[in-house]
C-alpha cells in the first residue's frame, strides 16, 4: 500500500461533518461528543486523506454494546487495537482504501485530552504545523511503500509536540 500525503483539501472538513452527523444519528441513545482530529483537522497541512474522528463517551462498555450501530455505517470494530482504554473503528472504500478512523475514549480520559490538545496546539501554532507538514511530506517521499517507517519517522515529533500541547492546553 502506497503512503499518500496530499495537499490540504477543504473537502476534508465536509467529509468529517457528514460522517459526524451519521455517527451522532447512529449513536443517538448515547451521550457522545464527536470531534475532528488527526492531520486532516490541522489547518493547511499535508495529510493522508483519512478522516480521523474522536468519539468521547461516558462509558466504553456502553459503546461496546452499541458497536453494531457504528458497524452498520460500514466500520469494522477493532477493540482497543493496541491502545488501552480506547475503542477503534475503521472504514474503507469499496476499493479497500481507508477513508475514516474512529478513536473512542471515555470523557475526561487522557487519550481524549491528548488528541484534542495536539489538534488545538497545532492549529494555534502555525510554525509547528508547517514543520509537521514538511516532515510528513519528506517521510512519504522517503518511504512511499513502508507505512511502518513513515509512522516511526513521525513518532519523535508527535511525542515532543504532544507534550508541549498538553502543557499549553493546561495553561489556557
Amino acid at each position: 500500500m502506497e503512503v499518500r500525503v496530499l495537499s490540504p483539501d477543504p473537502a476534508w472538513v465536509a467529509l468529517y461533518e457528514d460522517e459526524a452527523q451519521r455517527l451522532r444519528a447512529a449513536l443517538k441513545k448515547l451521550d457522545v461528543e464527536v470531534h475532528h482530529i488527526g492531520s486532516t483537522s490541522i489547518l493547511g497541512i499535508y495529510a493522508k486523506p483519512i478522516i480521523d474522528i474522536l468519539l468521547i463517551v461516558q462509558d466504553l462498555n456502553t459503546l461496546d454494546s452499541n458497536a453494531e450501530a457504528v458497524c452498520a455505517l460500514g466500520y469494522e470494530a477493532k477493540g482497543e487495537f493496541g491502545i488501552p482504554a480506547r475503542r477503534y473503528f475503521r472504514k474503507d472504500s469499496p476499493e479497500g482504501i481507508r477513508t475514516h478512523q474512529v478513536h473512542a475514549f471515555e470523557r475526561n480520559s487522557p487519550g481524549a485530552h491528548r488528541h484534542l490538545a495536539f489538534r488545538d496546539y497545532m492549529n494555534a501554532h502555525a510554525q509547528h504545523a508547517k514543520a509537521y507538514s514538511s516532515l510528513k511530506q519528506r517521510l512519504a517521499r522517503d518511504f512511499p511503500f513502508d507505512i511502518q517507517a513513515y509512522m516511526a519517522g513521525k513518532d519523535a515529533f508527535i511525542k515532543q509536540h504532544e507534550a508541549l500541547a498538553l502543557v499549553w492546553a493546561s495553561s489556557k
